[in-house]
Parts: structure tokens; C-alpha cells; sequence
């Protein structure tokens, strides 16, 4: 398979002067590819990336599954609500979350002053295939990870619909999936596409 070409320099321009102060912001289910997609885009449009998990872990010096385990989930979101604010007054960036972070209203709204935000949409199978390889994740600790999935997608999916841009991912390169997601972007901040390789007509915000 060919290798995607690179956005042009002004193209890249372009977009982030489109976006201004602006965060990219990847919201979506635990599995979705938050952080891996939004490392490609990152590289992509020369921004820095930033995962608002990671910096929890940083800030706390504890890991997501520890601060769960000690504090429950409350007090784990509205840490993680303190650090995603913090994170957005940095922008430009690409900057992913949780999958329970755009559940917060607040976050929410903090969000959409403050970035775009960009739902990686996957299907149960996927996120199933991906989570089942990790066991770092604390709302799955759980005899029917399946079950949990189903319901997670059952009370998000329709939160995570009132993202600015809906991209479906799937299992291909990740690279492709960037590619989508950046020329969902043009769309959305009224920039000329960027050759990346992705039509910006097959993607839907």
C-alpha cells in the first residue's frame, strides 16, 4: 500500500490558523484509539499532543486503575475535570480524554469554548478486540466485560454524538484514520483540504 502523503505546510497553515487557541479534543469509548489517533494527527499538523490521563498520572503520581481503586470514580472525575480545564488553556494542541470525561457537563462545556472535539466512533466488536489486550482498565474489572461495553455505549454514545465532528474508526492504519480525521477538520473550520489522502466528502462531521 502507498504511504499517505503528508499535509502541505500550508495546509497545516491554514488549519491552525483556523483553529486559533484552539485544542483538537478526541473524545470516545476506552479502545477507540483516542491516543493513537491523536499522536498521528499531532505529528501531522506539527501540534503537541497531550492525554489527559497521562497527565493525571503525572499530577497524582498514581495510575488511572489506583486512583479508582482508592478514591472511587467521583473523586477520580472531578480530578480528571480540574486537569482536562487546565490542559485546554494550552491549545493549540491535540489533546485526548477518557471515555468518561465528556460525560461531565462542565467538561463539556469547558470543551467547546476551548477546543474541537472530535468522537472516534468504533463498534462493539473493536473496542472488545482492543480492551480485551490491556488490562489497565478499572471499569472493566468485571466477570462481563462485553455486558459493560454494551451498556457504556448505551449511556455515552448519544453524549459523545454532540461532539463538533463524528469520525468512524475501524481497524485500519492508523495513519488512515488520521488522515479522515483531519480532513474532517478542514470541513468543519471551512479550510481547503489537505492532501492527506482522505476525500473529505467520505467523512462525516
Amino acid at each position: 500500500m502507498n504511504a499517505l502523503p503528508n499535509p502541505t505546510d500550508e495546509g497545516c497553515a491554514a488549519l491552525i490558523e483556523a483553529l486559533g487557541s484552539r485544542s483538537i479534543v478526541f473524545v470516545g469509548l476506552m479502545g477507540a484509539g483516542k491516543t493513537a489517533i491523536g499522536r498521528k494527527v499531532a505529528t501531522m499538523l506539527s501540534l503537541p499532543f497531550m492525554d489527559s490521563d497521562q497527565e493525571i498520572e503525572s499530577v497524582s503520581r498514581m495510575t488511572v486503575p489506583e486512583l479508582f481503586e482508592r478514591y472511587g470514580e467521583p473523586e477520580f472525575r472531578a480530578l480528571e475535570q480540574r486537569v482536562i480545564l487546565r490542559l485546554l488553556e494550552n491549545g493549540p494542541q491535540v489533546l485526548s480524554t477518557g471515555g468518561g470525561a465528556f460525560m461531565n457537563a462542565q467538561t463539556r462545556e469547558a470543551i467547546s469554548a476551548h477546543g474541537v472535539s472530535v468522537w472516534l466512533k468504533a463498534d462493539l466488536d473493536l473496542l472488545m478486540e482492543r480492551v480485551s489486550k490491556k488490562q489497565n482498565r478499572p471499569l472493566l474489572k468485571n466477570p462481563d466485560p462485553r455486558g459493560v461495553l454494551e451498556r457504556l455505549m448505551g449511556e455515552r454514545y448519544p453524549v459523545y454524538a454532540n461532539a463538533d465532528l463524528t469520525v468512524p474508526t475501524r481497524d485500519d492504519r492508523k495513519e488512515i484514520i488520521a488522515s479522515e480525521v483531519v480532513a474532517a477538520l478542514c470541513a468543519q473550520l471551512g479550510v481547503a483540504a489537505i492532501a492527506t489522502g482522505a476525500p473529505t466528502d467520505e467523512v462525516q462531521p
